[in-house]
């Protein structure tokens, strides 16, 4: 089976950088994988992208070595095994807040003896390797997003339970359940005790572990702290960004 190149730089100890995928263009997402990013994040949680754009979007990026990652809707078996046949080689599971939560999460994402997915679909071998179904547990990465005060509030116990390849804080809505004012790289010092917090317990676990950012220096910034999954800004974001600054340049 095709090796998973971010798994193997987690256990190398290094760092890996990707983006977010929202916009759900095929050709958007060839062109960033051709960036050179380590991996990219397809969104099916927020938008409108769904299982068939989700499986164009991966075929497109066939052609280099960035990982496709997908992050579901929820943390739901249907959901999970889905973006697993389109060809996800990892996958982000959002707002998983409880031990049991997180159990769920590997449950649905390996195969029996181990878990609980099913065998089946056609594309897994096509981009995977014949022997995928042998070894899809292993290269396959379960990420647990943690996204609440109470999932860093029972941080421990969540990364306790085997099978978790690493974890990911989504830095808005750990803001919004914390009651403080919203945006990445946030400056309030509870969010960023509530940051530290969690990064201990990864490192104490073993379990490497990521965070999304709004800068190229803020990437550095949190290679330096000991992060190795960060997210930098997004399709939309990179677009956004760069007609604004060309735009704001037009004298009229």
């Amino acid at each position: 089976m095709k090796k998973n190149r971010v798994k193997e730089l987690w256990h190398e100890g290094k760092a890996t950088v990707g983006t977010w995928l929202a916009l759900g263009s095929p050709l958007v997402a060839e062109i960033i994988a051709h960036m050179g990013f380590d991996w990219v994040l397809i969104d099916t949680e927020h938008g409108t992208i769904g299982i068939e754009t989700t499986q164009s979007i991966i075929q497109a990026m066939s052609a280099t070595a960035t990982v496709p990652i997908v992050r579901v809707a929820w943390n739901d078996p249907a959901l999970i095994k889905r973006a697993l046949d389109a060809g996800a080689y990892g996958l982000l599971i959002p707002m998983v807040n409880t031990r049991e939560e997180a159990t769920r999460a590997v449950q649905a994402s390996r195969y029996p003896p181990v878990g609980i997915r099913s065998y089946g679909g056609p594309r897994v071998r096509l981009y995977g390797g014949v022997d995928y179904f042998e070894h899809a547990n292993e290269e396959i990465a379960v990420i647990v997003q943690i996204e609440h005060i109470d999932a860093v509030n029972r941080i421990d116990e969540i990364l306790s339970v085997a099978g978790i390849d690493a974890w990911f804080i989504g830095p808005q809505d750990l803001a919004a359940s914390m009651g403080v004012k919203l945006g990445l790289d946030n400056p309030d010092p509870r969010h960023i005790e509530a940051v530290s917090k969690v990064l201990a317990a990864g490192k104490k676990h073993h379990i490497p572990g990521g965070i999304l950012v709004g800068s190229p220096e803020a990437v550095n910034q949190r290679i330096a702290q000991g992060f190795q999954f960060i997210g930098l800004s997004s399709d939309e974001g990179f677009l956004r960004s760069a007609a604004s600054v060309a735009f704001n340049k037009i004298v009229k």
